[in-house]
């Protein structure tokens, strides 16, 4: 995510703020640096304008601050700013008064992924708000708009309410093309609370460029209907476009916040950088992935955590929360730390790693870790060789990893699972090897009391070319395994 502008805006300010002493002309290099960082981006240029402006102000006044380092508060000052840029936080969503379901109209242009919005603010809404949604299928443009959000409903066991448009087709006289939209939208409003849901998401037609015949027909649907949240869906990746195209609908519709998606595939990130100044409304949500719990909320701080390079723990401890078994994962640490360790345990820990998302994500979200997932290439099925692995031994030999290395049967037990697992008996043999490795690494820095170093980036670096299926990882990030020598001297 971002990874163009988080090399362009960090790389500048590390090398600012390298130099050991900031002056006034120093400083003025490297916000040069950083304006062209965030034009590259695709950054709106008035908003970079007064950005830079604002950072050099507050910048050059605090090199007369006695006691602070001129580096560090560089560096708070740039965050701040970037902060300020985007904020504040704001991921509420109105709820509607006097009883009816709480209506949300979502709007945007065609190919934005408004559809597969709808579908992962459904998921939202019942996962972290346990609320009971219906979906309106509204868009009556595109073809095949009805039956993507019939699957996508079908796939969350949420309503979806639509209405086949040859079946009103005498009708289409007496209406203009946007009240046969808002139509169908009140007589979804009206079924959602027959059926005692709570909330009701519209998805409106879009276009390939806003046109008035769109936007009659989504100010007819916001009249007819009255939602209390209208939620413009953007597409980060069409930079300079999105912020055009959200300015008008803002100005025609009175959005209420932004949702912007496929962040995931957008290595600028310019879009995300100006579109509150420019449209005055917050980004609520950032998809950042194709499946339906891809949808985060958005909190201008830590992206601005991830735009420097310091990556976004908050979030991944978040994340963890959710998917992670408390009870399970406590048990594991405890079986780690005392030696018995098994696949079973290490299986759980696959899955559990599955579900926090894409490894290059996970690891962009790690202080530190952010400069090594731009070099990393995983595209989301690096593990699945192990765990193919893991799943061809028997119960038995996953309770007891002895059976595969000290029993009398382990070489006819490995080539039996090399067979099944579809790999070389040399590669079952390094898993097996790198298995008993960190079991041994892990005991050690237990017994020594050194175990608080593994949260650092040095002991992170240094186990995980010890994990099962971690040198691969290793080498693609870029990772250098120690010398003999740096060991000795580690253990000195």
């Amino acid at each position: 995510m971002f990874e163009q502008l988080t090399d362009g805006v960090s790389g500048a300010i590390q090398r600012l703020v390298s130099r050991g002493r900031l002056t006034e002309a120093n400083v003025e290099d490297g916000l040069r640096e950083v304006r062209q960082a965030l034009l590259e981006a695709d950054a709106a240029v008035p908003v970079v304008r007064d950005f830079i402006e604002r950072v050099k102000t507050q910048a050059i006044g605090q090199l007369q601050i006695q006691g602070v380092d001129p580096g560090h508060q560089f560096i708070k000052t740039v965050s701040d700013e970037l902060t300020a840029l985007m904020g504040p936080i704001d991921t509420r969503i109105r709820e509607a008064q006097g009883g009816g379901p709480t209506i949300i109209m979502m709007v945007g242009l065609q190919g934005s992924g408004k559809t597969t919005s709808c579908g992962k603010l459904a998921k939202y809404l019942i996962e972290r708000k346990r609320r009971k949604p219906m979906l309106v299928a509204a868009d009556l443009q595109r073809p095949a708009a009805i039956e993507q959000l019939k699957v996508l409903g079908e796939s969350l066991g949420v309503p979806v309410y639509s209405e086949d448009p040859a079946e009103k087709k005498g009708l289409t006289g007496l209406f203009k093309r946007g009240s046969r939209a808002a139509e169908v939208c009140k007589n979804g409003i009206k079924q959602a609370t027959l059926q005692g849901r709570d909330v009701v998401i519209l998805d409106t037609a879009g276009r390939l460029h806003i046109d008035e015949e769109l936007m009659a027909e989504l100010r007819d649907v916001k009249a007819r209907t009255e939602p209390q949240n209208v939620f413009l869906v953007v597409d980060a990746m069409t930079g300079q476009d999105a912020l055009s195209s959200s300015k008008r609908f803002n100005d025609e519709m009175a959005i209420d916040g932004v949702i912007m998606t496929k962040l995931d595939g957008d290595a600028r990130g310019g879009a995300a950088l100006s579109i509150k100044a420019i449209t005055g409304k917050t980004i609520k949500f950032i998809g950042t992935g194709e499946k339906l719990d891809r949808l985060e909320e958005f909190h201008p701080e830590r992206m601005a955590s991830r735009i420097l390079g310091m990556g976004d723990i908050v979030s991944l401890v978040e994340k963890a929360k959710e998917v992670v078994d408390e009870a399970k994962a406590e048990r594991s640490a405890t079986r780690l730390m005392s030696g018995r360790w098994n696949f079973d345990d290490f299986l759980d820990q696959l899955q559990t790693v599955k579900k926090l998302g894409p490894l290059q994500q996970v690891l962009g979200m790690i202080p530190g870790f952010s400069s090594v997932s731009k070099h990393v290439n995983l595209q989301g099925d690096e593990l699945k060789p192990v765990e193919a692995v893991i799943r061809s031994m028997s119960g038995a030999e996953r309770k007891n990893p002895d059976l595969l290395t000290v029993h009398r049967t382990a070489g006819s037990r490995r080539r039996r699972i090399a067979t099944g697992s579809g790999v070389s008996v040399n590669e079952v043999n390094a898993l097996i090897k790198q298995f008993k490795v960190m079991k041994r690494v892990v005991g050690e820095m237990t017994r020594g009391g050194r175990l608080g170093q593994l949260m650092t980036k040095q002991g992170v670096e240094e186990m995980i070319p010890r994990l099962p299926g971690g040198r691969a990882l290793g080498k693609a990030a870029g990772m250098r395994p120690q010398t003999k020598k740096q060991k000795r001297r580690g253990k000195r």
